[in-house]
């Protein structure tokens, strides 16, 4: 048995991508025969630490108390393997925490992974000076960050270029993220939510993402004409900050309020049941789909059809399964005319959606990613 310490800058019941990521890495390894101890901020929220997996709450939120308990932990068995899930922001300081990435540099651990979520903040000319700012401080903790690692992962494949420039020299290793939401079928949860959201044989459209302005700006400019032509069309935005969304889309098209809904936050099982519903997402990115994109993993995973967008992100693996229908990010016409298209072909539905669950076993399940762990 191996004994693996984690650290993260989110755990549950702490939410997002990187907290649930990294839940499911900590007991997919326990399950595969190893110790697991993670390293995670204190946390306000009522929560269950009793589980296989033993969670250290750090005060300080990573300043010198947390590193000198991890340093004690990690030198006491130098056997152990260290895993750090790589988030700028997530280590406070106001995503500066050059402190944290030095402390990763000084342990000199021999088994120590960094797993690379983001990399760096940009750096652009056009930017305000505290941005450029932030982008050199932050450039230059992944810099560290890759000179301490002994392994690097990343989860979209555009961050290898971008760390080998940064002088990464370990070897680096491209690992797609899992699902974080578990399939849970219930036909009569999803026919119910099918019924509360359509019209006797309509169509549901959803939408699951982080509502950036990007994808905000998407659906206002495609969705109001797609729920003109297609009578029996309604829109469903699932999560956190869909709310926000459906008013900015009522705003301008007050008449379609019976057919634009929104969930807001919803438990994992219950997420699962109102994907079940949808006979198609719309899931636009301004980069494009990449494979760091754990809601478009969740929709492989529960066999959705996707149309998705193209863009600098984007992995040939999505253009190669053929299991997404993808138009360029800068093209909002073409976005557009893709899903219309789905809209009106069953059969083309049901071929992105028997693809969908093929290629998520194929590249994306969490087993991958314990094995290319365990392999090192």
């Amino acid at each position: 048995m191996s004994t693996w310490h984690i650290i993260t800058g989110e755990y549950p019941p702490q939410a997002g991508g990187v907290s649930d990521y990294t839940w499911l890495v900590a007991n997919g390894l326990v399950s595969a025969g190893n110790a697991v101890h993670v390293w995670a901020p204190q946390c306000s929220l009522s929560g269950s630490s009793a589980g296989a997996v033993d969670v250290h709450r750090l005060s300080g939120h990573f300043g010198p108390c947390a590193l000198a308990a991890m340093a004690r932990a990690v030198r006491a068995d130098p056997a152990c393997s260290v895993l750090v899930q790589y988030v700028p922001h997530a280590y406070g300081f106001k995503a500066m925490n050059l402190p944290f990435c030095l402390w990763l540099n000084s342990i000199q651990h021999a088994g120590l992974t960094v797993m690379f979520h983001e990399v760096s903040f940009p750096v652009g000319r056009a930017q305000p000076l505290r941005h450029n700012l932030l982008g050199a401080v932050t450039q230059l903790m992944a810099r560290l960050a890759c000179r301490s690692a002994t392994r690097i992962m990343v989860a979209g494949a555009r961050w290898q270029a971008m760390l080998a420039r940064l002088g990464a020299t370990a070897p680096i290793s491209w690992v797609p993220v899992p699902s974080n939401i578990p399939v849970d079928e219930n036909a009569v949860a999803t026919a119910r939510y099918k019924q509360r959201f359509t019209e006797a044989g309509g169509l549901l459209v959803g939408h699951f993402a982080n509502y950036s302005d990007y994808s905000a700006e998407r659906l206002s400019q495609i969705m109001p004409a797609l729920l003109g032509e297609h009578r029996q069309l309604s829109l469903l935005l699932l999560g956190a900050n869909s709310d926000a969304l459906r008013r900015r889309l009522l705003n301008a098209n007050c008449h379609l309020a019976s057919r634009v809904h929104a969930t807001g936050s919803l438990a994992p099982q219950e997420l699962s049941w109102v994907l079940a519903a949808c006979d198609l997402m719309v899931q636009p990115y301004p980069d494009g789909v990449s494979t760091r994109r754990g809601s478009t993993t969740a929709l492989l995973a529960h066999g959705r059809a996707i149309v998705t967008t193209n863009g600098i992100a984007t992995e040939h693996l999505w253009t190669d399964s053929g299991a997404v229908a993808m138009a360029p990010a800068n093209d909002p016409g073409a976005l557009r005319g893709i899903v219309s298209q789905m809209l009106s072909s069953y059969e083309l539905r049901y071929s992105y959606a028997c693809g969908a669950p093929e290629l998520y076993d194929k590249r994306f399940a969490l087993r991958h990613t314990i094995a290319a762990l365990m392999a090192f």
